[in-house]
């Protein structure tokens, strides 16, 4: 029987090469994220929190969901865990009640703080052998992918 691959071996599909670097660099970051007790998108709502609300006034799940590419109920899940560990706070949107504004509270912003120099050591680690040269192509080719309308 002939195999339906279009590669003689795993490490020719870029696809599956990609899936196991992933794997391995989130299994990096849960090693860092484990003793703080939140998880990879819990962390990530974070970052982005603290990123993001430097740049504009208001933030919204709705930002979150398109600015993370997780899905809403990931976000919603994660967010009600977070406002439980008093890290984020979810309010009521002035101008749409359906909307939630989200914020970092003071504990918030301190945790994140704390986590984001260690998860960016661990990158610098992780990517050491690509100059910077082939870190900046890099980005662009995962750009490229992410802007694929077929996605």
């Amino acid at each position: 029987m002939k195999l339906p691959f279009q590669f003689d071996s795993p490490n020719e599909s870029v696809g599956f090469l990609l899936w196991q670097t992933t794997v391995m660099w989130q299994r990096s970051i849960k090693k860092i994220l484990d003793p703080y007790k939140i998880s990879h998108s819990q962390f990530v709502i974070m970052a982005l929190l603290l990123w993001m609300s430097e740049k504009q006034e208001q933030v919204t799940q709705a930002d979150i969901v398109s600015w993370s590419k997780m899905d809403k109920m990931t976000i919603s899940k994660s967010l009600k865990e977070l406002a439980k560990l008093d890290f984020v706070c979810r309010s009521e949107n002035c101008s749409d009640t359906r909307v939630k504004d989200l914020k970092l509270t003071a504990n918030g912003k301190i945790m994140i703080s704390k986590i984001v120099p260690e998860v960016e050591a661990m990158d610098g680690a992780f990517f050491q052998h690509l100059s910077q040269s082939d870190k900046n192509s890099l980005i662009k080719i995962i750009m490229l992918c992410r802007a694929d309308p077929k996605s």
